[in-house]
């Protein structure tokens, strides 16, 4: 948590004010209440205005660590045998508008997601304004008997955002958000046009590391094999041990492995 609040960084007080003044004028408001989660987040300051509206701010260093991200991402990329796929942004204002196009587009196509709402920059400051899911949990917050049951549900939503050339990128347990027992969809990243095959089998691969160590190897396989072809599960994992090196992933990549060999093999 340290790691992350030192690279996050902090915006200054004043700046953090002057968004706050914009939403409340952008959106009508007398005054607002702001409420400053102190969330797992390495590229943004996310707060709540008025339970309402969840608010990323993203400030110039968060691109800066973005772009570090996305060269180390690239790296391991090529140090699992193919060409880097992941692209930075620019400015925070692009991180932003990227965010906000993703979730549009998931939520066209039947995923859920946080309603979209706007994307736009306060004094270098890119800021982006989705709907506040309330009394949400992540993925490893909940028992284990419910991760096994959305597991195959996980799986089933990443099939339907690749058969439509959508590309996560991110997918890791705090990324997916249950609600009312629905799987909700946030924080995708930048991934380049041309890329798409490998970027897909990432995608896959970090699915199958997110769930792991949480319903282990066996039914973390047996659930992607409801949505996913042997063939697809043995390209994924080309990406685990590169996958694995990331510090928010932790797990047996080798029992993954051998129960998608296993799972492949069989008649």
């Amino acid at each position: 948590m340290e790691l992350r609040r030192l690279l996050r960084g902090r915006v200054e007080w004043s700046r953090l004010e002057a968004v706050a003044r914009e939403i409340r004028d952008r959106y009508d408001r007398d005054e607002v209440r702001v409420r400053f989660l102190d969330a797992d987040n390495w590229l943004s300051t996310p707060m709540v205005v008025d339970d309402r509206w969840f608010v990323k701010v993203i400030s110039r260093q968060n691109s800066i660590v973005h772009g570090l991200f996305t060269t180390g991402r690239n790296l391991g990329a090529f140090s699992s045998g193919t060409e880097g796929f992941f692209e930075h942004f620019e400015t925070p204002v692009e991180m932003a508008q990227h965010e906000l196009e993703a979730t549009r587009r998931m939520r066209e196509v039947g995923l859920n997601a946080p309603e979209p709402i706007e994307a736009f920059e306060v004094d270098g400051l890119g800021v982006l304004v989705l709907e506040y899911l309330p009394d949400f949990r992540t993925l490893d917050e909940l028992d284990e008997a419910a991760e096994a049951d959305l597991a195959p549900k996980l799986f089933a939503s990443l099939r339907r955002m690749h058969d439509h050339d959508l590309l996560h990128g991110d997918l890791r347990a705090e990324n997916v958000l249950i609600l009312e027992e629905e799987i909700y969809f946030i924080d995708a990243t930048n991934v380049r046009e041309g890329g798409a095959s490998d970027a897909k089998s990432y995608d896959v691969a970090c699915a199958l590391g997110a769930l792991e160590p949480l319903i282990g190897g066996k039914r973390t396989v047996e659930a992607a094999s409801t949505a996913f072809e042997p063939d697809e599960l043995l390209a994924a994992t080309r990406f685990l041990d590169f996958v694995n090196i990331r510090p928010d992933h932790d797990f047996d990549a080798a029992v993954l492995k051998g129960e998608v060999e296993k799972r492949a093999s069989s008649p």
